[in-house]
């Protein structure tokens, strides 16, 4: 049998590490392409260990230097233009999308325009670019496979039924670190606390992006695309033991959910061997060890970045590019200790309040709304110092 032949972009992040480790379990799969951003000591030592034949660096300096230690046995390309690139040239079976960021929109749009499916683990793709993605998907018979546990619930779940018994999808939040901190107390949180998360191991971004329950205003956005469903048509939980990792709801009442272990290697798994299951070294569920399990409605007054997302969500267009544009770049400040916790709702507020609104934005435009929404972010934590 033909081995699945994989990209996999955003290798030494957490999705990208915890992707080796389920190819490890199996010998159908066969990496032919790499990209990271910065970490290229392991890019290195992974395209060496694997025979990786051809790997991007997030720069054409990184990957100058990389080409010429590991040059001869690799192509190495640079930057975003180069991952296209790569995904062009291996002709790969799938592309793993797991970038941080904006950065994800043009490999995917790349990776569909070459008829690969795409294993998604890249929110922004979706939140910043998704009628345009699905589109293209759809005209090119692509599969958009989602990779994050709650879309990946979901995604299980509606295996129960017909799209057209579905009645409404359950997107469940652990609630982030903070879910019982008052407002006042909201004010004096750090960065070291925002990025202590009680149930997941994740990077900085998506860490904090949980703590100001963002990451659950995208999800909700990304859950839209993915499953053509209207915001109406989704509820979000509380559910602070991460259980449940989303469900969906019949005609008949009945409500299909997917159960287990908060371990990412499960719903990477199930895409990249593609609703087929295989066998994993992970913890099993114990119900009687998990013992009561919560649920609770979120409050959108103590996490405005909820309520902003949602009110994105009705708009579309380049209202959703400008939530996250500016998201990403008030998450930065908040990292580097130039915005406080609370500023971050504050500046994509400032944003969202000021852009042009275009209803189905070009690929330029989305770039350029993207590209807008961040400079007024960045101007306006500058007055937060005065």
């Amino acid at each position: 049998m033909d081995k699945k032949r994989i990209v996999i972009l955003g290798l030494s992040g957490s999705i990208g590490r915890q992707a080796l480790d389920v190819i490890d379990e199996s010998d159908e799969f066969e990496i032919v392409g790499a990209a990271v951003n910065k970490s290229t000591g392991f890019l290195e030592s992974e395209i060496e260990k694997r025979a990786i034949p051809m790997a991007c660096a997030g720069n054409a300096d990184a990957a100058r230097d990389m080409a010429a230690r590991v040059g001869g046995a690799h192509k190495i390309y640079a930057g975003v233009s180069g991952m296209c690139d790569m995904i062009r040239d291996a002709a790969p079976d799938l592309v793993l999308n797991a970038l941080g960021g904006m950065v994800g929109l043009c490999p995917t749009l790349a990776a569909i325009e070459a008829g690969c499916d795409v294993a998604l683990a890249n929110k922004e793709t979706l939140v910043a670019g998704g009628t345009l993605v699905m589109d293209a998907a759809k005209k090119r018979g692509v599969k958009i496979l989602p990779i994050d546990s709650e879309h990946s619930a979901i995604w299980q779940s509606l295996r129960s039924g017909a799209r057209g018994e579905l009645s409404r999808l359950i997107l469940t939040a652990s609630g982030g670190p903070f879910r019982e901190f008052t407002k006042e107390q909201m004010e004096r949180v750090t960065v070291s606390d925002a990025l202590k998360h009680p149930n997941w191991s994740m990077g900085p971004k998506i860490t904090i992006d949980s703590a100001t329950m963002m990451n659950k205003g995208l999800e909700f956005i990304e859950a839209m695309h993915l499953f053509s469903v209207s915001p109406d048509e989704i509820e979000i939980i509380i559910h602070p033991e991460s259980i449940i990792h989303s469900a969906a709801e019949f005609c008949d009442g009945a409500v299909i959910a997917e159960l287990g272990t908060p371990d990412m290697r499960l719903p990477i798994a199930y895409a990249i061997n593609y609703e087929r299951r295989a066998a994993l070294p992970v913890k099993r569920l114990s119900l009687s060890d998990a013992g009561r399990l919560t649920f609770y409605k979120p409050d959108f007054e103590r996490f405005p970045c909820l309520g902003l997302a949602r009110e994105s969500a009705e708009k579309l267009g380049t209202a959703t590019v400008v939530l996250n544009g500016a998201n990403e770049a008030a998450v930065e400040l908040f990292l580097n200790n130039k915005a406080g916790f609370t500023d971050i709702a504050r500046l994509v507020c400032d944003a969202l309040s000021a852009h042009e609104y275009i209803k189905a934005p070009s690929l330029d435009e989305i770039l350029a709304a993207d590209e807008k929404a961040r400079r007024r972010v960045y101007a306006a934590a500058e007055k937060l110092k005065r």
